[in-house]
């Protein structure tokens, strides 16, 4: 099984990658985390919002995995804790297709793409930098992986 974070938006500040790359790097080869950035609908053109994130949605599902399971970032989606994302975890990793966390843009995500996730969950009730996501994500993938496999990483 492979981990996707596929996430609209490329050149992102030098603490952004190394953040996600710190944490991707951990993760062992059965379970790898990729990355595959979209590139953002440009916000000049006079488009509307919901025409803006419709093309990015495009983009995204173009660059999914075709076995996937699809599972999306979203301030309403499940609050889910440290110990629920394992238990997740351990179960796509049973289930063997690949997981693909999907992240919007500066608008957010396509309703459309929304309403095809199997799952949408959120990574915290305060707003964060959009850049945030990416490292935070990772790390809690991580974290998740750590638990499933008794490594010592993780503490309560």
């Amino acid at each position: 099984m492979k981990l996707v974070i596929a996430a609209v938006g490329t050149k992102m500040p030098a603490w952004v990658e190394a953040g996600y790359a710190e944490f991707a790097k951990r993760l062992p080869r059965d379970c790898p985390l990729e990355l595959l950035e979209v590139k953002a609908e440009p916000r000049t053109t006079g488009k509307t919002p919901a025409a803006m994130m419709a093309a990015e949605a495009e983009r995204l599902r173009a660059a999914l995995p075709a076995r996937r399971r699809l599972v999306v970032l979203d301030e309403r989606g499940d609050d889910i804790s440290t110990r629920q994302l394992a238990e997740r975890l351990q179960k796509w990793m049973g289930m063997g297709d690949d997981v693909a966390f999907v992240i919007g843009g500066p608008d957010g995500l396509d309703p459309a793409l929304k309403a095809e996730a199997q799952e949408r969950i959120r990574l915290s009730s305060l707003t964060l930098p959009h850049a945030m996501v990416r490292p935070l994500l990772a790390e809690a993938l991580y974290r998740a992986w750590s638990l499933v496999n008794n490594h010592p990483y993780h503490r309560e």
